[in-house]
């Protein structure tokens, strides 16, 4: 049984859901070594995603497991077997893991639902305001580094600029459209690349304005990805030591509520893109 060095989340979340199910069958991590006829050790590997697991092996957990959701287990089997190897892999060694595992988790995602409160949501950002962000948040980093950053930002949009693309809703704050990233010219492109999107079928855009009263949703900013069933989806939150992927179930139900929550303070889709385009106009 070959083991990884350094699983990726996606790898990680396959071992993880695993650990779950034989959780909830109430079995311990030895029992199911046995089922399977390895060690407790490589039993561990396969649950912390340092291995990887055959079909044949999740079927039979599932089975043993007595699991009843074949859609599940058809994704479950789907994570283990997939040998894709993405363009984000262009950057291994280059950027941190975190930015591959963004991507790789974009390409999976069955819809993106995303809450931006300071900054336009990294789908829509164009390459000049990227690169200020990144300028910015990391002064000592040489030019390069930069750009490498921007350009894996620019890739990942191919989620819903693509040929492709994927169901994408999101609610952003005014503040977000008002704050000058790159300066008047460049956040007016800016401004204009947002409503360029917004006319996509795929893409629902809308802003809660500075003048709805009550909100006290600034720390609601999060990416919420789709996985293949609704127990697969996936939050994404910036945290104090980095990103952080949030996958259990009582957290991806308060995200789901929450983002119902903000959405249902925005303004309608019409008025978000009347609002923005007067941004747009002042500045």
């Amino acid at each position: 049984m070959a083991t990884r060095r350094h699983p990726t989340s996606r790898q990680a979340r396959l071992g993880a859901e695993l650990r779950k199910l034989r959780d909830a069958a109430g079995l311990k991590a030895t029992e199911a070594a046995t089922l399977l006829g390895v060690s407790s050790v490589q039993m561990s590997q396969i649950e912390s995603g340092v291995a990887g697991v055959s079909e044949e092996r999740v079927r039979r957990l599932a089975a043993n497991y007595a699991c009843p959701d074949t859609e599940l287990i058809d994704a479950l089997v789907a994570m283990a077997t997939d040998r894709t190897r993405g363009w984000w892999e262009e950057y291994r060694g280059i950027l941190p893991a975190a930015y591959l595992d963004l991507a790789e988790l974009d390409h999976y995602a069955t819809f993106r639902r995303d809450v931006a409160i300071t900054h336009v949501p990294g789908l829509f950002q164009t390459d000049t305001y990227a690169r200020a962000l990144f300028s910015y948040m990391n002064p000592e980093f040489p030019e390069d580094e930069v750009q490498h950053r921007v350009d894996h930002r620019m890739r990942r949009k191919v989620i819903i600029e693509g040929a492709d693309p994927i169901p994408y809703e999101t609610v952003i704050h005014e503040a977000a459209l008002r704050i000058q990233v790159a300066g008047r010219v460049a956040s007016r492109a800016q401004l204009v690349r947002i409503l360029e999107l917004s006319d996509a079928d795929h893409v629902t855009v809308r802003v809660i304005p500075f003048s709805l009263d009550d909100f006290s949703g600034a720390g609601s900013a999060m990416v919420y990805a789709g996985g293949a069933v609704p127990c697969l989806d996936t939050v994404v939150r910036d945290a104090p030591h980095g990103t952080a992927f949030i996958d259990s179930e009582a957290q991806l139900s308060h995200f789901r509520a929450l983002f119902r929550r903000v959405k249902e303070a925005s303004l309608t889709p019409t008025d978000s893109r009347d609002l923005i385009n007067h941004v747009a106009k002042e500045l």
